[in-house]
Parts: C-alpha cells; sequence; structure tokens
C-alpha cells in the first residue's frame, strides 16, 4: 500500500496541473459519480496520510483512497481511449489523469471530509500537524510503538516502511510499549519522519540510509527491490545489519511484516 508520501507527490502534481480550472470528470467503469463534479473547477488537491482529495467546493470533495491495488496514471494531451477498469478520468488543459483499482472512490460533503479527517491522526507532511497529540496518545497506550505507529488514527501516513527504519534509526525496538516512549524520544522519532517523508516526496522513493552507510561509503552493491531506495531492515529478512552486521530479523505483528535488527534495536 503506498504511504503518505505517495499521496503528497500526488497531490502536488494535481495542484500544479489542474487546481484553478475548470475539469472533465469521467467514469469509464461507471463506478464513480463523476456527473457530480464534471466541469467544475478543481479549487486545491490535497493529501492527509494515505488519502487524497480533490477539493471542488462547495460541499463537493472527490476523496480516493489506494488501498493495495490503486494506481494513478498521468499523461499529457492528447487523450486517448480508456483502457482497462478506469474508476476516475480527470482531463484538464494540459494533461488528463487515470485512476484504477482504489479501495475508494467517492465524492464527499464538507461535514463527511471533515468527519474523516477527524478519524485520522496528524499527518508528518502537513503544516497543521501536531506531534504534541501524537505523543498524548502513544505514552497512553500499552501497545507497542509498532503497533502504533501503523495505527492511522494515532499518526496518519506511515506505512510498513517508514515504521521499520525510523525505529531502526532511534534504536527503538518494535515491541516496545507506548508508554515507555519519552517524550525526548518521540520529539525525535517525529523530527525524523518528517525529515524522511520530505525526502519521499522530493524523490519519489523511500531513501533511509544514512551517508556513512551507503554502498558508495561502504562499497557494498546497491539494493535491489521494486521499490527503490536505500533502506537499512525492511524487507531484508536474513541480510547484515548495514551497522552491526546482525542478520536481520523479521515476525508478523497485527498481520503485518516487522523488521529490526536484534542487536541495533535490543528489547
Amino acid at each position: 500500500m503506498p504511504e503518505g508520501h505517495t499521496l503528497h507527490r500526488l497531490a502536488r502534481l494535481h495542484q500544479r496541473r489542474y487546481a484553478g480550472s475548470a475539469v472533465e470528470v469521467t467514469s469509464p467503469q461507471g463506478r464513480f459519480p463523476a456527473a457530480e463534479v464534471d466541469g467544475r473547477v478543481l479549487l486545491r488537491a490535497e493529501a492527509h496520510g494515505k488519502h487524497l482529495f480533490h477539493v471542488y467546493g462547495p460541499d463537493a470533495t472527490v476523496h480516493v483512497h489506494l488501498g493495495l491495488y490503486g494506481t494513478f496514471t498521468e499523461h499529457p494531451h492528447p487523450v486517448t481511449e480508456p483502457v482497462g477498469q478506469v474508476r476516475m478520468r480527470v482531463v484538464g488543459p494540459t494533461h488528463w489523469t487515470d485512476l484504477r483499482g482504489p479501495t475508494r472512490c467517492e465524492v464527499l460533503t464538507d461535514g463527511e471530509v471533515a468527519a474523516l479527517r477527524g478519524r485520522l491522526g496528524p499527518d508528518p507532511l502537513r503544516r497543521d500537524a501536531r506531534p504534541g497529540l501524537v505523543f498524548a496518545r502513544v505514552a497512553a497506550s500499552r501497545r507497542s510503538i509498532g503497533v502504533l505507529l501503523m495505527d492511522q488514527a494515532v499518526i496518519a501516513g506511515v506505512g510498513n516502511v517508514y515504521r521499520a527504519e525510523v525505529l531502526f534509526r532511534h534504536g527503538l525496538h518494535p515491541l516496545t510499549p507506548g508508554h515507555r516512549v519519552d517524550r525526548a524520544l518521540w520529539d525525535a522519532i517525529w523530527a525524523d519522519l518528517v525529515l524522511l517523508m520530505r525526502d519521499g516526496v522530493k524523490v519519489g522513493r523511500i531513501d533511509t540510509v544514512r551517508p556513512e552507510h551507503l554502498p558508495a561509503a561502504t562499497g557494498r552493491a546497491p539494493r535491489e527491490d521494486r521499490h527503490g531506495g536505500e533502506v537499512y531492515v525492511y524487507r531484508r529478512t536474513g541480510l547484515p545489519c548495514l551497522v552491526c552486521g546482525t542478520p536481520v530479523a523479521m515476525a508478523v505483528l497485527a498481520a503485518r511484516n516487522l523488521y529490526w535488527c536484534p542487536v541495533c534495536q535490543p528489547e
């Protein structure tokens, strides 16, 4: 499932290409009420966590959650005939976008958008984020930090990759109860998430390895993975830790694979 940086990257792209213009919105697949926003001016595109919002206003916002299989494809003019199951097509002055396979694609009222966002935790990529609110929820919980970081009602936008990597970067075992994470450590984790996720928006992939551990510095081969990016522990089960050489561990936690270094992140 795409993590928050992907949705913010899409929001910025759609903001540049479509905001301020009347756009043609259709649903070739016929499973989305495109007529409710077709021909209207897209006021802005924004993201909160793993959710994308095309705001047309008043009282009309297209909400998209990509889920596991949803994808946007972006194209310059000219517009061609739809291929495959296109849930939503947006055509602007210079570009057009097709959406396929999302978990959610719907038109919401302002009240419904507010209710949805009210169920989400603060997003490290949003300027209105309140890291203190996240800490309050973490500090009050006996659930593990590995579970809390994946709970979108606690913190929005963090997925499996950022969870594994930020915990490694701060030497924190993923099964540490939330109430044992002190404020100084949480502030450092939050600041690191902001840094890492902003970089993800900029470059379009997740890179978490510090300069001294990169292939160019250590002489190791670059990572080969369809997700791209240099990481410390994510999907590196059994491979040597880039810092201490200990084999990376993996376990299933809350139905998701969990990765950590037993030495760099002691219990």
